[in-house]
């Protein structure tokens, strides 16, 4: 075991050359989108809303916290792939949930929108590395805050202001640039790859997210 992986300044495993080390990360993440489009295609939304809510919750968060340990602190990739299919599994349910309240074409667009700000953010994060790691604890500190006020929001006012969802885009598109950033900025070896791309994609799938409900609330 090592600290979490973008602490990690050296390593005793082989290092990969540039290409490959892309390449894994986006298969990984590739994997990642392919079992969530699996999930939403043939598991009734139905099915998942009748578990228990107190059960499908603690499950996700069990699942999520679980699988976010393995990836950032093991040096294994198998070990690591793992704990990245253990966040993909319940952020896919998740995804089954949202995705079915919109039209196809709604999500399509949604889909398009995700990957051309995901990949603009990658480019920015690559020049500017520096910048995002300068704002990286302001990003931290705007999405708890965020949180709070929409849990107050749900909770006691039971509305949802459209502001916060743009906020959210802003940050998790910082945290995109942030953490592409630091997935160059470690040791390009297997391991580290799987685990950079594990954190990508929950920023992407959040960011995904959140643009879907910004194009549904305009609809």
């Amino acid at each position: 075991m090592e600290h979490s992986v973008f602490d990690r300044t050296s390593t005793d495993d082989k290092v990969i050359g540039n290409g490959l080390y892309n390449l894994i990360i986006g298969i990984t993440l590739l994997w990642g989108f392919a079992i969530n489009y699996l999930m939403v295609s043939n598991i009734d939304r139905q099915s998942i809303a009748s578990i228990n809510p107190w059960l499908f919750f603690g499950g996700y968060f069990i699942s999520c916290f679980a699988g976010i340990y393995l990836f950032q602190k093991s040096d294994h990739p198998l070990v690591s792939f793992i704990g990245y299919n253990l966040v993909v599994v319940p952020f896919g349910l998740i995804i089954n949930l949202v995705v079915s309240q919109y039209q196809p074409d709604l999500v399509v667009e949604a889909l398009r929108i995700t990957t051309l700000v995901t990949l603009g953010m990658m480019v920015l994060g690559t020049l500017f590395p520096a910048f995002f790691a300068r704002i990286a604890g302001a990003l931290t500190i705007a999405l708890l805050l965020v949180i709070v006020v929409e849990l107050i929001e749900l909770f006691f006012f039971k509305t949802h202001h459209g502001i916060l969802d743009w906020i959210v885009v802003l940050i998790f598109c910082g945290y995109i640039g942030y953490d592409w950033g630091r997935a160059n900025a470690i040791p390009k070896t297997v391991d580290n790859a799987i685990d950079s791309a594990a954190a990508l994609y929950m920023d992407i799938i959040n960011l995904f997210l959140r643009i879907l409900r910004i194009l549904g609330n305009r609809r």
